[in-house]
């Protein structure tokens, strides 16, 4: 499933992903088996003068066998000579996956969608703007929040981060609904209650560092977590963050390189 982080801020927004992709291997009449790889790429950047935007991918790991990345060249081939908006963009995004994906996926499926988040900054305006969609369910881009409005959109195996952000789980307002027989008038009381747990992080307050630091928080809580814990391991490898302003474009903070054999041994040591 692996996780996704974009921080929409006051000076500028920042990209997170870790490297892990996780496929099914089915083997009939054996039970399915989970292979994992640690060195895909989630953040996906551009060249000029296509640097001012930054895509996280998150959710399905692959159309067919392929991950988004490994289509990044081909979709930025598809796009004009010029710098174009964000929402262009996303939406020239969502186009060419969709039609990726109904050439190489059953019309049936009816698994986890293969989610983008788009972020970047328009000509001449001061502040980024964040997009997001599903491939299939949902392709249309969705803008997260008004303009000058700051945040956070994170997705994927989002249990700790949820717990984190948010106080509790996804599942806990339903859980109690069902539990105690909760009335409309309660359950409508329950986000105001529940509120009150959500982690004070004032992004509009905070410096594009902390903003970073914040993201790679989330990310490798997510991945020490699982590795201590029973579950689905869909988080892991190296964390990608790269970071879009509106003078420099899309820069990245870390990224994973390219290695030999020490490399290698080192990682296993």
């Amino acid at each position: 499933m692996s996780l996704g982080i974009v921080i929409c801020s006051p000076e500028g927004v920042v990209l997170a992903a870790e490297s892990r992709v996780t496929l099914t291997a089915e083997t009939p009449p054996d039970p399915p088996i989970h292979v994992s790889y640690d060195n895909a790429t989630k953040v996906l950047s551009f060249n000029r003068p296509h640097d001012f935007v930054g895509v996280v991918t998150y959710g399905l790991a692959a159309i067919g066998l392929r991950t988004a990345n490994s289509y990044a060249s081909e979709f930025e081939a598809t796009l004009p000579p010029k710098r174009i908006s964000v929402d262009d963009f996303a939406s020239r995004l969502s186009t060419f996956f969709m039609d990726q994906w109904k050439a190489a996926m059953p019309p049936d499926y009816q698994g986890p969608p293969m989610t983008f988040v788009v972020g970047g900054f328009n000509e001449k305006q001061a502040y980024g703007r964040v997009f997001l969609f599903d491939i299939p369910s949902a392709p249309l881009p969705a803008i997260r929040g008004a303009e000058g409005e700051f945040g956070i959109t994170w997705g994927g195996q989002r249990n700790q981060v949820d717990r984190l952000l948010q106080g509790f789980d996804a599942e806990l307002p339903n859980a109690l609904i069902a539990e105690l027989q909760l009335t409309p008038d309660q359950q409508a009381k329950m986000p105001q209650v529940l509120g009150r747990f959500q982690m004070p992080a004032p992004i509009q307050a905070m410096a594009l560092q902390d903003c970073v630091d914040l993201a790679i928080f989330f990310v490798r809580t997510t991945i020490a977590a699982q590795a201590l814990t029973v579950g689905i391991r869909g988080c892991g490898g190296p964390i990608d963050v790269a970071t879009i302003t509106r003078d420099g474009g899309m820069s990245f903070v870390q990224q994973k390189q390219l290695r030999g054999e020490q490399g290698t041994l080192a990682m296993v040591r």
